[in-house]
Parts: C-alpha cells; sequence; structure tokens
C-alpha cells in the first residue's frame, strides 16, 4: 500500500475514515484488495471477504464495488436474501453505480427465488447503457449492445 513508507501526509489523515485508516488507500490498492475479495468470496470464504468488502465499503462509500462483492460473497455462501436486502438499501448518488448493485440485486432476487421481480428489475436496468445495463442484458439473454 502506498503508506509503505511509514509517512502519513496530514491531508490524508485529515480524509481518513477513521484513526485506524490514517492513509491514502491507492486506487491500484483498491483493485487488489476488491480481487483478493472476489478471490475470497469465490472460494467460499465469506468471513474473510466480508472484512475486505466491509473496508472497502468504509474507505469508498460512494462505490457500488464493495457492496458488489459483498453481496456476491453472500451469493455465493447461500444467503442470496441478504444480498438482496443489502442491495436494495443501499444509498449511491451517481446513476451508473446505482444500475450496476440493480443488476446485481436482480441476479440476487433470481437466486432467492423472486423470479418475476427479477425479470422486472432487469428489463429496467437493460434499457441503460453501461456496465450495469450490460449485465442486466446478459442475465436476460439479450444482446450486449443496446435494449
Amino acid at each position: 500500500m502506498n503508506d509503505s513508507a511509514g509517512i502519513a501526509a496530514p491531508a490524508a489523515v485529515a480524509q481518513a475514515v477513521s484513526s485506524e485508516a490514517a492513509f491514502v488507500l491507492a486506487a491500484d490498492d483498491a483493485r487488489l484488495l476488491t480481487e483478493v475479495g472476489f478471490l475470497a468470496a469465490g472460494a467460499g470464504d465469506v468471513a474473510r471477504a466480508e472484512t475486505i468488502f466491509k473496508a472497502l465499503r468504509r474507505l469508498r462509500p460512494a462505490a457500488a464495488y464493495p457492496l458488489v462483492g459483498l453481496a456476491v460473497a453472500w451469493m455465493n455462501a447461500g444467503r442470496a436474501p441478504e444480498a438482496v436486502s443489502l442491495l436494495e438499501s443501499a444509498v449511491i448518488a451517481e446513476p451508473g453505480e446505482r444500475a450496476l448493485l440493480d443488476a446485481w440485486r436482480g441476479f440476487a432476487l433470481q437466486l432467492s427465488g423472486r423470479n418475476g421481480e427479477s425479470q422486472r428489475l432487469l428489463e429496467r436496468v437493460a434499457r441503460g447503457e453501461g456496465d450495469g445495463p450490460a449485465l442486466a442484458r446478459g442475465l436476460l439473454g439479450l444482446p450486449r449492445e443496446g435494449a
């Protein structure tokens, strides 16, 4: 991480979400942690995946990826209803990030046996542009480009 030199800039400390996180998490570091979290989720190590994604959520509260990672970990562990609740209650202002969360929520709804809700949500999300709509179209079996 970029705090390996042991020097924390005053601005970094002032912007930290807590005294425990008094360093700036570089984008490359966040990507690496995200990858490790997804590896843990895929291996069924929900405890480690939760630890990583909950920490990333605190450090990147406006980003969708920590929530997606946590939801994927729960879905892999057979906890799809909890993933639905997490993604449904998430407060994300950026429309592209919201669409991504909604596409993953559509998948979690499918895994929860709530197919009608899933279909309606995915059809709505699929009308847009970006990663979330592309995922929704894929889950619906539609072409990746266009709705």
